[in-house]
């Protein structure tokens, strides 16, 4: 996958019609992708890739997000297609890796995946029960962190064998790893150890789905 460095760069041309003769700076770029000059240069020196500013970028410009990432030429997209799957991403939807979460409107759009990462969605058969969310707060780093994009497979909804959910309680959407206790209730459990696990009985929770994969930052 193309660097950090290497998508800002492709940013620049392809806004550069945007911008007259005048050179293109980084805070350009961090301005049409909507993220603070701060967070901005954070994120370009630990090659933190912003998808989700990311996605909305390229469907604002038309632009394959497996061109932008991958850095493969249009016409070899055009000639790999069947490469690609398409899965559900509900972009305005949060689901809270810490306080609750949701969305009024749940705006659907199509997200491309490369054949590779079929696989560990649990291959083709299982892509129509897939969807993806965002992440947001911080309870269940390192494993998961604010805005990343998660793969949530609705068909798998059975806490016997325990995992990492996506669940909706009266307080919200959340992502948690969820442990169901001898005695039947359920232990609602943070990986950031700062957050207390809770205890709910089950008629207290939806299971919305198993969280099997991310897209996400690399420190």
């Amino acid at each position: 996958m193309n660097s950090f460095s290497e998508i800002v760069e492709e940013i620049k041309s392809i806004i550069s019609n945007d911008f007259g003769s005048r050179k293109i700076f980084d805070k350009d770029v961090a301005d049409v992708l909507g993220i603070s000059q701060m967070n901005f240069a954070t994120m370009k020196k630990r090659n933190k890739v912003p998808f989700a500013e990311l996605l909305d970028f390229c469907a604002t410009k038309s632009i394959s997000i497996n061109w932008m990432l991958y850095g493969q030429s249009p016409e070899s997209l055009v000639e790999s297609t069947n490469k690609f799957y398409i899965v559900k991403y509900f972009h305005d939807i949060n689901a809270s890796a810490g306080g609750g979460a949701d969305a009024e409107c749940e705006e659907l759009r199509e997200l491309e995946i490369p054949e590779e990462f079929v696989a560990m969605l649990g291959g083709e058969r299982e892509l129509k029960n897939i969807e993806a969310i965002n992440v947001s707060g911080d309870s269940m780093e390192p494993t998961f962190s604010y805005n990343d994009i998660v793969f949530i497979n609705r068909s798998k909804t059975d806490l016997q064998r325990g995992g990492i959910f996506t669940i909706r309680t009266e307080a919200g959407l959340f992502i948690k790893r969820v442990v169901r206790r001898i005695d039947g209730k359920i232990d609602i459990i943070s990986d950031n150890k700062v957050y207390a696990t809770q205890t709910l009985d089950p008629r207290e929770l939806e299971v919305v789905g198993r969280v099997i994969s991310r897209f996400g930052y690399v420190d």
